[in-house]
């Protein structure tokens, strides 16, 4: 097999989606096949018109899971940056999904909440959304992912690299 599956969870705000870009580029850089599956952007195509209950966020992590899926069939590795809040479809996607390694993009709320790139925390504190993971649904911190990077104390640089090291100690990564 020379694809893997790297899954970044974490709160909004938290870095997912620029370490996933990040370690994109560095792969795209060194000719390996890849694709970044943004929960936010896939959302919109995969999932147009749901809602935020769990079932509506489940049933769109499993499209994902699908989809990624076939991407390996073509020996191209995906990157997954998605909030995925809960263990279960964490673990789903472990079971489904071969070469899985586990990114835990750790952020306490109130630096999230002060990035808050795409307005989340804002507008819910303004009444505007409900269902907020890490405020009214709680987020389930991964129990043992291969990696955990702490994106308020490193930079984007150094979190990529931790990423990077670890797929080539996993021997995903040719060194």
């Amino acid at each position: 097999m020379s694809y893997f599956n790297l899954w970044l969870t974490g709160l909004s705000g938290s870095g997912k989606t620029t370490i996933a870009e990040k370690v994109s580029d560095c792969l795209t850089d060194v000719s390996i096949n890849n694709e970044v599956l943004d929960g936010d952007v896939y959302r919109a195509f995969l999932s147009p018109g749901a809602g935020y209950s769990e079932k509506e966020r489940n049933a769109f992590r499993k499209k994902v899971i699908v989809l990624a899926g076939i991407f390996n069939k073509h020996d191209i590795s995906c990157i997954i940056a998605m909030l995925s809040s809960s263990q279960s479809v964490r673990t789903l996607a472990r079971q489904e999904l071969s070469n899985f390694v586990e990114v835990y993009v750790k952020c306490p709320i109130e630096v999230c909440i002060q990035r808050d790139p795409k307005g989340i925390y804002q507008r819910r504190n303004k009444g505007e959304m409900t269902s907020v993971v890490g405020i009214d649904i709680p987020y389930e911190e991964p129990i043992s992912p291969e990696i955990i990077v702490e994106t308020e104390k490193l930079s984007i640089d150094s979190t990529s690299e931790i990423i990077l090291d670890k797929l080539k100690n996993l021997h995903l990564l040719k060194e």
